[in-house]
């Protein structure tokens, strides 16, 4: 493998075309492209400001590197990629790509990243401000993550995702199979339209969460007091620890709480409109 050392690249696709290369202490500056169609790539204390600095780039390792606010668009269509140690201030990353691993990734503007992803494996990561990350993607793993952006988790399927404190708004929005351990998501409209939803020793926070929801199971979760009229038209298998402030028309199943202020079943429920709910005994 080459080695370059304490270099900067700039202008239009100054390293196109390069394979089984490591850039130590290397900037990409102003232009675009820098690393493209390339392959067996090491970038290790890097720093890249130019625009769509890694694309078509399979087989690479990136580590304690730097992309800044103009790198946008930073990484699209490149397969089978570590990520470690690295801060990303710029938007639109990640986006077609199958085999991504991060491991301590901060992203300050994670604005439309992580788009159809397929394979996304992540092990302590910070998202900030933004809208849409994941968005369509799939087969991802989550241990750590702490995020504000909005619109997280639209569409994604096949998703397990544990210890993380989430603070957003319409989460897990049509998501299909997604498995949430042990985390905290705070934000209105949790989980609409979504297909085997499953929450284990969270914290809900939020008005209207878990609305038209099918084959929605909660084990061992808590609710915060603003977390009002739940589970409207949903099947649901829900077991709750402590109080509930109000469930609303859920359409089918059982809901079990230590103490539920309200509940409110009206002509607009939905058939089968047999959902079993009490206190616990």
């Amino acid at each position: 493998m080459k080695t370059i050392k304490d270099k900067s690249f700039g202008g239009e696709r100054p390293l196109f075309e390069s394979h089984n290369l490591r850039l130590e202490s290397v900037t990409i500056t102003e232009g675009e492209s820098g690393l493209k169609e390339c392959s067996n790539i090491e970038c290790d204390n890097c720093r890249f400001e130019g625009k769509y600095p890694l694309w078509h780039v399979d087989y690479s390792r990136i580590t304690r590197c730097y992309f800044a606010p103009g790198s946008r668009s930073a990484i699209w269509y490149s397969d089978d990629m570590e990520m470690s140690d690295t801060v990303i201030d710029a938007p639109k990353l990640f986006r077609e790509m199958k085999n991504l691993t991060l491991r301590n990734v901060t992203i300050n503007d994670a604005d439309e990243t992580f788009w159809r992803i397929d394979g996304l494996h992540i092990t302590g990561l910070t998202l900030i401000d933004g809208t849409y990350p994941f968005m369509f993607s799939r087969n991802i793993e989550i241990d750590g993550l702490v995020s504000d952006s909005k619109y997280v988790f639209q569409y994604v399927k096949d998703v397990v995702i544990r210890n993380a404190k989430i603070t957003t708004k319409d989460a897990f929005w049509e998501t299909e199979n997604v498995t949430v351990y042990d985390s905290e998501i705070d934000g209105e409209y949790l989980g609409w339209h979504s297909k085997n939803l499953r929450l284990v020793n969270c914290h809900i926070k939020g008005t209207q969460p878990l609305c038209y929801c099918n084959d929605l199971v909660l084990e061992n979760c808590t609710f915060g007091d603003d977390a009002d009229l739940a589970f409207e038209y949903s099947t649901v298998e829900a077991d709750i620890v402590g109080r509930i402030h109000s469930v609303k028309n859920p359409s089918s199943g059982i809901i079990v709480a230590d103490e539920i202020g309200e509940i409110i079943l009206d002509d607009n429920i939905k058939a089968p409109a047999d959902c079993l709910i009490r206190e616990r005994m």
